[in-house]
């Protein structure tokens, strides 16, 4: 178990033999989402699972007989990209009463589907928050050996949540003492919930701060874990060195979360000028899903989400958008999530627009989907740019994204640990 876990640095950027063929891209242009800069044209340089060099021509020495040449002429070159909210064995086809028939291993079976959709849309790191059975967990494992293909998968196995709350399985069922697995109560309760989810294996955590959308019988801003709760659940996450992401949608939620210390906040629909000065003092970063109340209202019914999660969704969605723009106006940290499973998998790029449309310019929006994702996870010396000596995860896409971020929705090539995933092109 241990040999796979992901943020086992040591064992996950270890590269091959220095003797392997190199792979050279060639482009129009390639983003240095640190600067936003374009290089141009762009030459990248692969061995083995590394980027050896980004620069406007072929360094010498490196083109020769054995080479692999690909060329990209009119295409940008970006970093693969990080989803920080999915959830891979999710089916955004399946909803309500329909979602108690779904079996953790046919769960699995979804989520290797999910994987590589994600992966084809160019997202080659994915942060997946929740998951019965800790499916997730076998995803991650199977890309990891290479039985399947998909992004690379940070995993935090069931969310955790008070009894009767957002993360326990109160949709649907009064069948009594029917619990979810992620269910503790109390500071002690919750440090043992912690400890137990890194038994297994997980490499981020997930908590449930307020009620949600999509569960029934939840109040989708009203606070669930009360602040000493949750300053012990992040305690003992800090303490085993992992981070920590908090579904908030609520006001006083979203403040205690902060407070308590998360590394992250998802969804952060209700926000204050208090909470996001909270966010900016403590370097808090936001997760929000601002794509999803298009596909919830617009094809949930159909779908089967019940009536009373799309009212939820329609008391939401518009003031989370608001709520965004007032993050990025002022300067709060922000990454990429979008929640993928409640909208089709695959989908997830369509975000991009939606970021642009509400705040964000074209380059904030790729990094958040790139270097800002890479140092939340504490990996930004290995992913989330095109440097050299970093592991050559490269997304192609047809024309300027920083003129037109729309382009993001049709990726062309996509390179996960120096190796072609994908190519459109064929």
């Amino acid at each position: 178990m241990f040999r796979k876990t992901l943020l086992s640095t040591a064992l996950i950027f270890t590269t091959c033999s220095v003797f392997a063929t190199p792979l050279i891209l060639k482009a129009d242009a390639a983003l240095d989402v640190k600067s936003g800069k374009l290089i141009t044209p762009a030459t990248i340089v692969i061995e083995d699972k590394n980027i050896v060099s980004v620069s406007q021509h072929t360094p010498k020495d490196t083109e020769n007989s054995d080479t692999k040449v690909i060329n990209l002429k009119g295409h940008t070159l970006v970093p693969g990209l990080f989803d920080m909210h999915v959830h891979l064995t999710g089916d955004a086809s399946v909803h309500g009463y329909e979602r108690l028939r779904r079996t953790v291993p046919r769960s699995a079976i979804t989520g290797a589907i999910n994987a590589r959709r994600t992966l084809e849309a160019g997202f080659t790191s994915v942060r997946n928050l929740g998951a019965s059975g800790y499916a997730d967990l076998a995803i991650r494992d199977a890309i990891y050996d290479g039985d399947i293909s998909g992004p690379r998968v940070f995993a935090s196995g069931p969310a955790i949540g008070i009894t009767g709350g957002h993360c326990d399985i109160n949709a649907f069922t009064h069948e009594h003492r029917v619990i979810s697995e992620g269910v503790a109560d109390g500071p002690w309760a919750v440090r043992h919930k912690v400890r137990e989810n890194v038994k297994y294996g997980v490499d981020v955590i997930k908590f449930c701060a307020t009620g949600g959308v999509m569960s029934t019988g939840t109040k989708v801003g009203a606070q669930q874990y009360s602040f000493e709760e949750m300053e012990a659940l992040v305690n003992e996450v800090h303490m085993r060195g992992l981070t920590v992401a908090a579904h908030a949608h609520g006001t006083n939620g979203i403040k205690s979360a902060i407070r308590a210390g998360v590394d992250s906040v998802e969804h952060v629909s209700f926000l204050d000028d208090e909470a996001i000065q909270l966010a900016l003092k403590h370097g808090t970063y936001f997760s929000m899903d601002i794509y999803t109340t298009e596909y919830i209202l617009g094809e949930g019914a159909k779908a089967g989400i019940p009536e009373e999660s799309l009212q939820k969704e329609r008391q939401v969605g518009s003031i989370q958008r608001e709520s965004f723009t007032k993050a990025v106006k002022a300067g709060v940290n922000m990454v990429f999530g979008s929640d993928g499973g409640i909208y089709p998998h695959g989908d997830n790029a369509k975000q991009f627009s939606r970021m642009v449309q509400f705040g964000m310019t074209e380059l904030q929006a790729l990094q958040a989907a790139t270097i800002n994702s890479a140092t939340l996870l504490k990996l930004q010396d290995h992913l989330g740019s095109l440097e050299s000596g970093k592991l050559a995860d490269i997304v192609a896409v047809p024309g300027n994204p920083l003129e037109d971020i729309k382009v993001m929705e049709n990726v062309a090539l996509v390179i996960k640990d120096g190796k072609v995933e994908v190519d459109k092109r064929l």
